[in-house]
């Protein structure tokens, strides 16, 4: 076997690939139940288990069998405890818990997509009535209310790359273009006092983005434009604009539309930031989760799909910006692109 070829695909491989959906709907059962809560007070037997969680005593046990099958629980044969780990990543009460990103990873939007693939393959972008280019479409809102692991760190990187280059000037005016959660702005916010955040989405969303400027201390600084990114007016001029995780929601003529659009909003000298997750020029099987992510761009939407850095790098060019600078970060599939206005 060479660098370049992939071991030989077994039958165990193609079993444990198919099996994963099991993993998942047990975690998902796990999670729902609040069975990592029913033990962070020590072991327990299934019947104690079944009690707290509200749920059948023979069901609980198999699902709890299960979740020892896949290494979230330790079990004598009679009781069970938590795994090392569990109690901080999946018991509610802990401050790093993690299950809620359940709701995200494993949810029902991405699974009712991603089943009907070959669909998709079939007509070349999305067979769902309800998908997520869909105006209010409801998986928006807990995307702003959960975000990923990948965003606190990106929207870091992006406060100290802009920071303090306003220098002396006062207000600074900030669009934060299908905003979500808003964390790119709000992050900006936080550490500039100067700046005052416009948080672009679908009104459904904009509820949750406001409580989290509200969480963050700076709602007295954040303002909102309900409606569509490519129609509604965007008001301005801007000091930054930032357009992140939605351009791979769209092929590079319509991304570039919209980049077009908002470059329109931004004062000359003024910066975008556009953050996407990006393919590599390596083969596939190195760098796979922008590989799998626009699969389900092709599920989920009607052109989308993950593009590659020099794709976005000329998007931003052709919309009236310098060329970009990129920044990414070690195990992070998010790549950001800071460029100037012309």
């Amino acid at each position: 076997m060479t660098e370049d070829r992939a071991p030989a695909v077994t039958r165990q491989d193609l079993l444990t690939m198919m099996s994963s959906v099991r993993r998942t709907g047990i975690l998902r059962a796990g999670v729902e139940l609040k069975v990592f809560d029913a033990l962070a007070g020590g072991p327990a037997a299934p019947e104690a288990v079944a009690a707290s969680c509200g749920a059948d005593p023979r069901g609980t046990r198999i699902l709890l069998n299960a979740l020892a099958a896949t290494g979230l629980l330790e079990t004598d044969g009679d009781r069970f405890l938590l795994a090392p780990g569990a109690e901080s990543t999946l018991v509610t009460t802990h401050p790093d818990y993690y299950g809620h990103a359940v709701r995200l990873a494993a949810s029902d939007y991405e699974w009712d997509a991603i089943k009907r693939l070959a669909d998709a393959v079939r007509s070349g972008g999305t067979v769902m009535e309800e998908n997520a280019e869909s105006p209010s479409y409801a998986f928006w809102e807990d995307f702003a209310a959960l975000g990923t692991l990948n965003t606190p760190p990106i929207a870091a990187l992006v406060a100290d790359k802009l920071l303090p280059w306003p220098g002396e000037q006062g207000e600074l005016k900030v669009l934060d273009v299908a905003c979500g959660h808003g964390l790119y702005g709000y992050t900006l916010a936080g550490r500039e006092p100067r700046a005052h955040v416009w948080s672009l989405d679908w009104p459904n969303v904009l509820a949750v983005t406001e409580a989290n400027a509200e969480r963050l201390g700076v709602r007295e600084r954040a303002h909102f434009i309900a409606g569509d990114m490519f129609d509604v007016p965007l008001e301005g001029p801007y000091d930054v604009v930032v357009v992140a995780n939605v351009l791979h929601h769209f092929s590079a003529g319509r991304a570039g539309l919209l980049l077009a659009r908002v470059a329109e909003a931004v004062r000359p000298g003024g910066k975008l930031v556009a953050i996407a997750i990006s393919t590599s020029d390596g083969h596939p099987r190195h760098d796979p989760v922008p590989h799998l992510f626009s699969a389900l761009m092709l599920a989920w939407t009607s052109e989308g799909q993950v593009h590659p850095v020099s794709a976005y790098e000329d998007m931003v060019a052709s919309a009236g910006f310098a060329r970009p600078k990129l920044y990414t970060l070690p195990h992070n599939p998010l790549r950001v692109l800071i460029a100037d206005r012309l």
